[in-house]
């Protein structure tokens, strides 16, 4: 019985991740954002949204990738996204990336916003890879600058 429950939740764990695109490379879970909900005119005041990020590279026809910043909030059903947005800085630069990683694995930061880093090639010949820093500050502000070590 046992391995019965266990195999069906196989199916399931598979069946979502059949519906992954074979296009995403990369994707990283890391930060997190919080709004401290509005109130509209007739005074009533909307409830508090938070959530995390996510960034997510596509690999486009000519082999090059897309970066996205994803905004996802969990909901009674699960996560939901709020808002994919592409990173055009990095769009630019015609990127083949060869991985992205956040600034910590130990989990959640005690301070709203993101620090993750892209690496990335402009020419798939090259020997290193450059990584270029992606930051959204407490108040929800993104830059994307070229790392300095």
């Amino acid at each position: 019985m046992c391995a019965a429950l266990l195999l069906g939740a196989g199916t399931v764990a598979a069946e979502d991740i059949d519906t992954l695109p074979a296009t995403v490379t990369f994707v990283v879970s890391t930060g997190y954002w919080e709004d401290a909900g509005e109130t509209g005119a007739a005074g009533d005041a909307s409830a508090k949204r938070q959530g995390y990020y996510k960034l997510v590279s596509v690999r486009q026809p000519d082999r090059t990738a897309k970066v996205y910043l994803q905004q996802l909030t969990l909901g009674a059903s699960g996560p939901q996204v709020v808002s994919s947005v592409e990173i055009e800085q990095l769009t630019v630069l015609k990127p083949y990336v060869t991985d992205i990683r956040p600034e910590s694995s130990a989990g959640p930061t005690s301070q709203p916003g993101l620090f993750a880093t892209v690496y990335l090639k402009t020419d798939p010949q090259a020997r290193e890879a450059e990584g270029w820093t992606v930051l959204i500050d407490d108040l929800g502000e993104m830059t994307v600058e070229r790392a300095t070590n």
